[in-house]
C-alpha cells in the first residue's frame, strides 16, 4: 500500500502564494495519476487539480484556473500544487490522492482514487 504525505500549507494573506508538495512512497509513482482536493468547513470535498502519470493531461477546477498549477516530478516521487493569487475562499484542508486505475486519465471524482494523504491546512486571510 502506498503512502502520501503533504506539506507546505500555512497562513497567507490574500493575493499571496503557497506551494504544496505531496511525497509518495510504497508504489511506483510513475504508474499513478494524482489529484489535489480540498475541503472547507461545512462544505463537500472538491477537486482542485488532477494530472496523469506522465503529466501530459492536466485538469483544473474552474475556480482555480489561471491561479493554480499542478505538476509532478516522477524522479522525486512528488506532485506539487503552486497556488498564486490566493483568495479567502481558497481556505481549506488540501489533500493529495493517488489513482492506480486508468492512470493515463485524470478524474474529478474522489471515489476514483485509491488512497489519500492526511491533508494540510491552507488559510487565506483577507
Amino acid at each position: 500500500q502506498g503512502q502520501l504525505v503533504e506539506s507546505g500549507g500555512g497562513l497567507v494573506q490574500a493575493g499571496g502564494s503557497l506551494r504544496l508538495s505531496c511525497a509518495a512512497s510504497g508504489e511506483t509513482f510513475s504508474w499513478l495519476a494524482m489529484g489535489w482536493f480540498r475541503q472547507a468547513p461545512g462544505k463537500e470535498r472538491e477537486v482542485v487539480a488532477a494530472i496523469t502519470q506522465r503529466g501530459d493531461i492536466i485538469d483544473y477546477a474552474d475556480s482555480v484556473k489561471g491561479r493554480f498549477t499542478i505538476s509532478r516530478d516522477n524522479a522525486k516521487n512528488t506532485v506539487y500544487l503552486q497556488m498564486n493569487s490566493l483568495k479567502p475562499e481558497d481556505t481549506a484542508v488540501y489533500s493529495c490522492a493517488a489513482k492506480r486505475r486508468a492512470y493515463w486519465q485524470t478524474s474529478r471524482r474522489g471515489g476514483d482514487y485509491d488512497y489519500w494523504g492526511q491533508g494540510t491546512q491552507v488559510t487565506v486571510s483577507s
